[in-house]
């Protein structure tokens, strides 16, 4: 009696404990793998929807940027999307849908060609609007249906470039993904937590990425239907030490260079040879930043603007060069006409920042030297060891001021000077100004 009392408890342990355990889960193995594989696959229709409404997750990951052509306006960076959707149809987590337990199986590696993905394209690329396809790289599925899908590549998108503040500029360039044949109401895109991944970022040489950003921008309306799209945008700041060295810095200093033509003696008959010298290496300089800038007139460079003045400045220059040499070889017996006497005095003098010519210095040493009149009588004269040319007291023959036209081209060289002096400090200041002012704003 107490044996078969043993026999059936054991017989009831078996029932509740072992039975309602259920059999062992197989470990796994390449076998188990290859099974599941083909019970998920038989029925497989790639070209079917998972569901009638897909939302597909979108992240960007950037590796570096390439290039940003500002005269092709075309960026280049280098980087994969981070594609996730779920299709239950391959599924294995539940052993009730399976014909046995294959959770052990932690994920499954396909491609494209066994396995449904949603359409995409790079809407603003330059290069290849196709859709977003590579049969080499593999899809991820885990054991809840989730499929993940990183296909990479080189993408040229086009990239509207803003050149007012060239060469300390900063662009704003979108990479725009959109859903192609299913429509919003098929497959509909999702950002990510973090839309723009740069954990793997190299920097560039030029270009120093400063912001990054993702949104999910309007539907896109073909004919009567809407497609789902992304933004990933993407904020570029010019790096400025070489432009600073190489443009910023020789522009300036030849600007300055176009003044110094008044600052040459008109004997030394140089005058018009450095003035065109100038002026020619500017027009040089001109066509180089240009063949950088876009042909567009949507926005105006201010370096452009500049050059464009400072080149018209240089232009002028030789035109009042020539004006004063024609002054300086004007013949003595040429009486001044009383208009530009009183001009002199009144207004060129005191542009030239001299003093009258019979007072042309003051506190300096006075010499006295003998001169011939046409009289043969002796006149007394004053040379200042500080003035440009000898001053002569008023005599009944002269005007009061001893004005002649070789001391008026005199005049004219230091009043020349002082005004295209004063034009290319105020214009030089005012470029840098703007331009450091507003990179300093965009790196804030």
């Amino acid at each position: 009696m107490k044996r078969k009392r043993v026999i059936l408890s054991l017989i009831l342990f078996e029932i509740f404990f072992v039975d309602a355990a259920g059999p062992a889960k197989p470990e796994y193995s390449t076998d188990l793998e290859t099974s599941l594989r083909n019970e998920l696959f038989n029925q497989y229709e790639v070209l079917q929807r998972p569901q009638e409404n897909v939302y597909v997750n979108v992240t960007l990951t950037i590796l570096t940027v390439n290039d940003l052509s500002i005269k092709d306006q075309a960026l280049s960076i280098s980087g994969y999307l981070n594609v996730a959707w779920s299709d239950d149809r391959l599924a294995w987590s539940n052993s009730s849908t399976t014909t046995q337990d294959y959770t052990n199986v932690k994920f499954l590696f396909s491609t494209e060609e066994y396995v449904w993905r949603p359409a995409l394209i790079i809407e603003n690329s330059v290069n290849d609007i196709s859709i977003i396809s590579d049969k080499t790289i593999p899809m991820r599925i885990n054991n809840g249906g989730i499929i993940y899908w990183s296909p990479s590549g080189i993408y040229v998108v086009s990239c509207e470039s803003d050149t007012t503040y060239y060469p300390l500029d900063s662009q704003e360039c979108s990479i725009k993904v959109s859903s192609w044949a299913y429509t919003s109401t098929e497959v509909y895109l999702t950002l990510g937590a973090e839309p723009i991944d740069l954990s793997f970022y190299s920097a560039n040489g030029e270009w120093d990425l400063i912001a990054s950003s993702g949104t999910k921008s309007g539907d896109k309306t073909r004919g009567s239907d809407s497609f789902s799209s992304l933004t990933f945008t993407v904020k570029l700041q010019r790096r400025p030490m070489f432009h600073v060295l190489n443009t910023l810095f020789p522009v300036a200093l030849m600007a300055v260079l176009i003044a110094m033509v008044f600052k040459l003696d008109v004997d030394s008959g140089e005058k018009i040879g450095f003035a065109l010298t100038v002026l020619l290496a500017y027009a040089v300089y001109l066509t180089m930043i240009s063949d950088n800038i876009p042909s567009t007139s949507v926005t105006i460079c201010y370096l452009s603007l500049y050059l464009a003045f400072i080149f018209s400045l240089g232009g002028i220059s030789v035109v009042l060069t020539i004006f004063v040499l024609s002054l300086h070889h004007k013949p003595e017996e040429d009486e001044i006409p009383r208009w530009v006497k009183s001009l002199t005095t009144t207004v060129l003098l005191k542009m030239a920042l001299m003093k009258s010519c019979g007072k042309c210095c003051r506190n300096s040493k006075v010499a006295e030297v003998a001169s011939l009149s046409d009289k043969t009588e002796i006149k007394k004269l004053k040379i200042s060891e500080k003035c440009e040319f000898p001053i002569v007291e008023a005599t009944k023959d002269e005007n009061e001021d001893g004005i002649t036209w070789h001391k008026l081209s005199i005049i004219m060289d230091r009043v020349f000077f002082n005004i295209y002096l004063l034009l290319i400090i105020m214009s030089t200041s005012m470029l840098l100004m703007v331009i450091f002012i507003h990179y300093s704003k965009a790196k804030a």
